[in-house]
């Protein structure tokens, strides 16, 4: 708006000065500002005429590390060419999308490939394409929204944990043995030579192979227990930064072992005490997996509720033969008794636990590197933390509860089976 007026002000005192004075020489460059202006008013005007675009995503939800694919098309209907095409989409997305500047002959065409990788979990947004063109000079300028923004959802990763399992839960009648049966379960356990009997569907080929003979999987017969994720968010317990987190290694971990339970046809339910606290009733199958995930993807370090009141509010909602897993960083103990109080009711608990005080040395570490002025630690305040670590742990032994240590950068198939 400003180059306007500036250049209305030009014309102006240009065209005055040229009546006042007659000079050839101003009348000249009259009738040359009228044609460089006018002339970057139409190109203006035309740049956007007969132009169709568009642009497709491949996916709109996906989980971190994947990649999604976003397809542009340009297409130039007239028989006047456009010398300059920016094109962009807005987005939320981290690291965004690229844009590009293009020129289009006439009835001309041009389409590309932009391949985003997804690095942060979250609900994020791709808005409508913008297309923008304008004069070689500048003096002018046309944009254009073409089609919708859409939604795009990105889960965590979710990391393979293939040797761990649930424990046994108590349950009156169970017996988990391996046995020929007739029916196939997702708990095969090993394979065995064929039998008369044996169905086709159970031969496993590549042992089949490898001994020369029919080899059939075996299956374990056991009745499967449903399981309860507890995810503590509470923000006063959370420690490092970015991916290396406690909060985004806590995402993880139940992500994944969600992921294996619903594998193993259990019935999972959730507890979450994030900014407020949401429950995921139990349930199995595909259904319930999204549900998990678009939870998952939502939830951020910022609870407000200690993990022993939300243990009290969820207690109520497990039922004997269940099993409660327990994913938090704290070094409080008072959540330590209703967990154990659960055993008496018939529920067993697996305790992931975050060790704080690492992941901080971590994120130190790294903005030591980055060259921030990072403040000395206070020992006294590192031996107090390691103090409560000590004596965390010292008392989940004391109940026999099992518990997992997880550290920064370690694979959680290692922590989870280790």
């Amino acid at each position: 708006m400003m180059r306007r007026l500036q250049l209305l002000l030009i014309a102006g005192i240009l065209l005055i000065a040229a009546f006042s004075t007659g000079l050839d020489f101003l009348f000249y460059l009259v009738y040359l500002a009228v044609l460089v202006v006018g002339g970057s008013y139409i190109v203006t005007r035309l740049g956007l005429s007969d132009l169709e675009a568009g642009y497709a995503v491949s996916q709109l939800n996906g989980h971190v590390g994947d990649r999604i694919r976003v397809t542009y098309t340009l297409r130039n209907t007239s028989r006047i060419p456009k010398p300059w095409l920016e094109v962009h989409n807005p987005t939320t997305l981290p690291g965004g999308l690229p844009g590009r500047a293009i020129p289009l002959g006439v009835r001309a065409e041009r389409s590309w490939l932009v391949r985003v990788p997804l690095v942060r979990r979250g609900h994020f947004r791709i808005e409508p394409l913008q297309i923008r063109t304008g004069d070689p000079f500048g003096f002018f300028e046309a944009s254009a929204t073409v089609g919708q923004g859409v939604a795009v959802v990105v889960y965590p990763r979710i990391e393979r944990i293939p040797l761990w399992r649930l424990p046994a839960a108590y349950i009156e009648g169970t017996n988990a043995s391996p046995e020929r049966t007739l029916q196939t379960t997702p708990l095969a356990t090993t394979v065995r030579p064929w039998a008369p009997g044996d169905s086709f569907n159970r031969i496993h080929w590549r042992a089949t192979a490898r001994h020369g003979e029919i080899q059939v999987k075996e299956f374990e017969l056991e009745q499967t227990a449903d399981a309860w994720i507890i995810l503590d968010l509470d923000r006063a317990i959370q420690a490092g930064r970015g991916d290396d987190s406690t909060v985004e290694v806590a995402v993880r971990v139940a992500a994944s072992v969600a992921d294996k339970a619903i594998l193993e046809n259990r019935s999972v339910g959730m507890t979450v005490n994030a900014h407020r606290t949401a429950v995921l009733p139990a349930d199995r199958g595909a259904r319930q997996h999204l549900k998990i995930m678009q939870l998952l993807a939502a939830v951020d370090g910022d609870g407000a509720t200690p993990l022993v009141d939300t243990l009290v509010q969820t207690a109520g909602r497990l039922r004997r033969g269940m099993t409660a897993i327990l994913i938090t960083a704290s070094t409080d103990p008072t959540w330590i008794r209703p967990v154990a109080a659960l055993r008496a009711r018939g529920i067993t608990t697996v305790v992931v636990s975050l060790d704080g005080a690492a992941f901080d040395r971590i994120a130190r570490a790294e903005r030591e590197r980055a060259g921030e002025i990072v403040p000395p630690l206070d020992p006294a305040v590192e031996e107090q933390r390691a103090q409560r670590t000590r004596a965390l742990r010292h008392a989940l032994a004391e109940y026999e509860l099992k518990v997992h240590a997880v550290l920064p950068g370690q694979a959680l198939g290692e922590a989870l089976v280790g």
